[in-house]
């Protein structure tokens, strides 16, 4: 059985980024699948380069983007994928399902395509509620051009032989668009226990980064876009210094739009107790995670983001980290549950510069909370769950097929 998996952004655990759809398309190959991925580069020197990367069969196109990119930059970019893609999954032989994965949207364009030329079935993975993310964001302002993007999100759906929804907030959005529950199965981002996971800090990697072995961290990795609110952090730290407290400290591991807005704030304001370290894949990344004390999954207080379901969150819980979430959805629910973080209101970062104070002084409460969310990760959120549970609903769709 051959199945095309069409996501613009697919990365390996060797490149900074996100690797739920390397682990799944590695599942599918476990079970006997083929797999070719529909991905896109930004630096290819020809249209398209195909690799075979661990078995499977990945076609980059040549596509610029970057987390830089203003909104009509960012959505040309979609629009040309969107082109290309349909044109070479069109070109693919043998094909028996499709898996594509949102975001943008656009993506599950040549997946309709492949359905009403070829017959051929798709699965759509919603990982986040477009287009009502980028119209509760103003980045679609025009009625008649919101009035476009939600007829294409029905007709997804709708022809859609199944949907996967990344949180419980997801599928409620999808329901309301007169889809069936039974169509609908939600399969969080996952935890990585084996990639990320409580050790000896790393002596060296703090030295070069300038990181004092005595001093409490809180990190945030991962990308820094407007969505994530991120000058409530700065916000929080700037509180802190104003106390005269150095023990608490930041740290950023990441990169995106709003990273140069965050640098020239710290500069202006004299802000001195935030680190900015860079972006990394998944190995460094997570020796940088591991000397933090405690991780911050925020956002900004529109209500569409409540329904996240960000990697970093489950990195932390794998990593055996207090996490500190401030949507009041599904997140909140969870850490508060299980008693693996806290939430913190999103319009108040004083809440999250004195959570941190308290966390400082009362190590062991921290310890409890990074147990319970390691034992969380291991239990509910592992890949190695979710992908046994992914393998379940492809087998479950081709059978039916």
């Amino acid at each position: 059985m051959n199945i095309l998996y069409i996501h613009q952004f697919f990365k390996t655990p060797f490149e900074p980024g996100g690797t739920r759809s390397y682990w799944f398309a590695r599942e599918l190959i476990s079970n006997g699948y083929t797999v070719t991925m529909l991905t896109s580069k930004s630096d290819l020197k020809k249209s398209i380069e195909i690799e075979n990367i661990d078995n499977i069969k990945v076609i980059y196109i040549r596509n610029a983007y970057s987390n830089e990119m203003g909104i009509m930059s960012r959505f040309f970019s979609f629009f040309k994928f969107m082109l290309k893609s349909s044109y070479y999954a069109l070109k693919e032989k043998g094909i028996d399902m499709v898996y594509a994965t949102s975001t943008p949207l656009s993506v599950g364009v040549p997946a309709l395509i492949l359905k009403w030329i070829k017959r051929i079935p798709f699965i759509f993975e919603v990982r986040d509620l477009w287009p009502e993310v980028p119209i509760q964001m103003g980045a679609l302002k025009k009625p008649l051009v919101r009035r476009l993007a939600i007829m294409l999100e029905k007709s997804i759906y709708r022809n859609a032989k199944h949907i996967v929804a990344l949180s419980p907030g997801m599928k409620e959005g999808i329901l309301k668009r007169s889809i069936s529950s039974q169509n609908i199965t939600v399969i969080p981002n996952m935890s990585k226990i084996d990639k990320f996971f409580l050790r000896e800090k790393n002596k060296e990697l703090m030295k070069k980064h300038g990181l004092k072995e005595d001093n409490f961290y809180i990190i945030h990795f991962g990308a820094m876009g407007i969505a994530n609110g991120l000058d409530y952090i700065i916000d929080a730290a700037k509180i802190i210094q104003n106390q005269s407290n150095n023990k608490v400290n930041f740290i950023f591991a990441g990169k995106g739009k709003v990273e140069k807005h965050l640098k020239q704030r710290c500069i202006e304001e004299k802000i001195h107790n935030v680190y900015f370290l860079g972006f990394f894949a998944m190995e460094e990344m997570s020796d940088i995670v591991n000397i933090a004390d405690c991780s911050v999954v925020p956002f900004k207080n529109i209500p569409i983001l409540k329904t996240n379901s960000p990697n970093k969150l489950f990195d932390s819980l794998s990593a055996q980290k207090a996490v500190i979430v401030n949507s009041s959805g599904w997140t909140k629910e969870m850490v508060e549950e299980y008693n693996c973080g806290a939430y913190v209101d999103p319009e108040k970062p004083v809440e999250l510069a004195n959570l941190l104070i308290e966390w400082n002084n009362d190590k062991q409460k921290l310890t409890e909370m990074g147990e319970n969310a390691r034992r969380l990760a291991e239990d509910v959120y592992d890949k190695s769950i979710l992908t046994k549970q992914f393998i379940g609903l492809i087998n479950s769709k081709l059978i039916k097929k």
